[in-house]
């Protein structure tokens, strides 16, 4: 690992801890939207391509919508299974499927966990407006190895609030290789919140 890449991963830790902290979603979701917008801007280590890097204004991200703010338990009574997935930069990474979460009349989604060293909760999320309004391979809400931890409530229900869904990598530079969204974690509803697919795209 660089240690410019270092530097992203702390300001994304730190950027996730203030979302966590903060009292206000929509507040915290602002500035969620503000600081990757600074990062993809001028890390080092953006995921844009060189060409796109003149010509970026933003990132695509509908406004906050409390109705898709979700704070609920892992139902961890589920057949176990387990995925290995190839990497740009990790090698092949290996998940187990730990649970679900039910978000109501949108449907549910497989809870993953990192299954090697420091492990981590995985939850990617595809929608039916992938591949025209959202990215087809799917988006990610929470890879907490990554940083990318929206927090738990006190009696232990996990916050899963789909306005913080992010595109991954691979989204932006196709040299990056990606998970991507299992079938249990593809809804057929539209999510019409988060981050779009970006230009171009």
């Amino acid at each position: 690992m660089s240690l410019t890449l270092l530097d992203w991963r702390r300001q994304v830790a730190a950027m996730y801890a203030e979302v966590r902290a903060s009292a206000d979603p929509a507040s915290a979701h602002e500035t969620w939207r503000q600081r990757r917008d600074r990062l993809f801007a001028e890390h080092p280590d953006t995921p844009l391509l060189p060409e796109d890097r003149a010509s970026f204004t933003g990132l695509d991200v509908a406004p906050y919508d409390p109705a898709y703010r979700f704070e609920v338990p892992v139902d961890t009574d589920v057949e176990r299974q387990r995925l290995e997935v190839p990497t740009a930069t990790d090698g092949v990474v290996p998940f187990e499927r730990k649970g679900v979460v039910r978000l109501g009349d949108l449907g549910s989604l497989d809870v993953w966990w990192l299954d090697s060293y420091g492990g981590g909760v995985f939850v990617p999320v595809k929608d039916a407006l992938a591949g025209r309004e959202t990215y087809g391979g799917g988006r990610y809400l929470l890879d907490t190895v990554k940083g990318a931890d929206l927090g738990s409530t006190e009696d232990g229900n996990l916050v899963v609030d789909l306005n913080f869904a992010y595109n991954p990598s691979c989204a932006y530079d196709p040299a990056w290789v990606c998970p991507l969204a299992q079938p249990g974690n593809t809804l057929v509803v539209p999510l019409p919140v988060g981050e779009r697919v970006p230009a171009g795209h």
